[in-house]
């Protein structure tokens, strides 16, 4: 058996969670990590919910416009069926699966595989967005990124939804979001802020 063979076999699986408020380069973070994986030749699998077609129907797309191919799933056990093979799995916009993602996650390291999750922590009235603190309790690491106030300039870790929407999810980008810090941040008036 080779040294690269052995290390594979030795392995341990790993969750990795990059979270953060929109704008602040969760997809770019997620996209870096899983081309480098890919450049040294590991199978990679990468996964978005179906919800999230805001710039395209198949691609995971960054703010910035990088993009990486990706499999379209309705729910977190289809990224079961279609990851078998690979050795690192990507999943984006994980705010958009269901509680099951944790188990569907916690079973895949558990079989050697190497996870690396991106999503809001916080939805846009600053409560923790379901399945990203449960992940963020069993992950190996933990990547928090910020995004820049707009109203100010300084580090913003909140989104600020700037239509009069009240659905928690609401799909979209700088026509119905913006980066706002703890202090230009506004709660919402629908008294769930």
């Amino acid at each position: 058996m080779t040294d690269l063979e052995n290390f594979k076999r030795n392995f341990t699986g790993q969750i990795e969670v990059i979270c953060g408020s929109m704008f602040s380069g969760k997809t770019e973070e997620l996209i870096r990590r899983l081309r480098r994986a890919q450049i040294a030749k590991q199978k990679v699998a990468i996964f978005k919910p179906r919800i999230d077609n805001r710039f395209s129907e198949n691609d995971i797309v960054s703010h910035n416009k990088q993009s990486i191919t990706s499999t379209v799933v309705d729910s977190a056990d289809e990224i079961l069926l279609f990851s078998a093979g690979a050795e690192v799995i990507g999943i984006d916009e994980a705010q958009f699966f269901d509680n099951n993602l944790v188990k569907v996650c916690q079973k895949l390291a558990d079989q050697g595989k190497r996870i690396i999750v991106a999503g809001l922590d916080t939805d846009y009235r600053g409560v923790p967005f379901e399945p990203i603190p449960e992940l963020l309790a069993i992950a190996e690491y933990i990547t928090k990124t910020l995004a820049v106030c707009v109203k100010c300039g300084a580090p913003a870790n909140r989104t600020q939804r700037i239509t009069k929407d009240s659905d928690r999810v609401v799909v979209g980008a700088s026509d119905v979001y913006e980066a706002r810090c703890r202090n230009c941040y506004e709660p919402p008036e629908d008294g769930n802020g």
